[in-house]
């Protein structure tokens, strides 16, 4: 079930729930923010609350454009990124994953781009991760 699990618009999530709540994925996370930062070190990272339905989600953006979006989950974590045409054909032609690819080309596309949500688990999926990261910021 895709549940987020900072729910309480009360309580930003810190550090410490942050972990608790990832449990071994955290290390991952913190990665994953590094790294945004290591490329674009003028970028800026927030907590959003859209409302109780999605709950607390991490955002890292520069001035016009969210980079990419992190969910917390129980003991797991997604990360969303919107592609607009042309990263979108970027990405088609990387060496992201295949399965990537094919979510992102079935995904519906609105004004913005298209959206994508990929489970954070394991460490495997973190190279892909980099190079849309990549890709977004170039």
């Amino acid at each position: 079930m895709d549940i987020n699990i900072f729910t309480d618009k009360n309580m930003v999530p810190d550090e410490g729930s942050l972990a608790g709540a990832l449990k071994e994925t955290y290390p991952y996370w913190v990665e994953i923010g590094d790294y945004v930062k290591s490329v674009y070190p003028a970028v800026m990272a927030e907590w959003s609350y859209p409302g109780p339905k999605y709950g607390w989600s991490f955002r890292m953006k520069d001035k016009k454009r969210v980079i990419i979006y992190l969910l917390p989950r129980d003991s797991y974590f997604k990360v969303a990124f919107v592609f607009g045409q042309k990263v979108y054909g970027k990405i088609l032609e990387s060496k992201v994953r295949n399965e990537i690819k094919n979510e992102l080309s079935s995904a519906r596309e609105y004004a913005e781009g298209r959206g994508i949500r990929i489970e954070v688990r394991r460490p495997d999926i973190l190279p892909d991760i980099r190079l849309m990261i990549d890709i977004k910021v170039s």
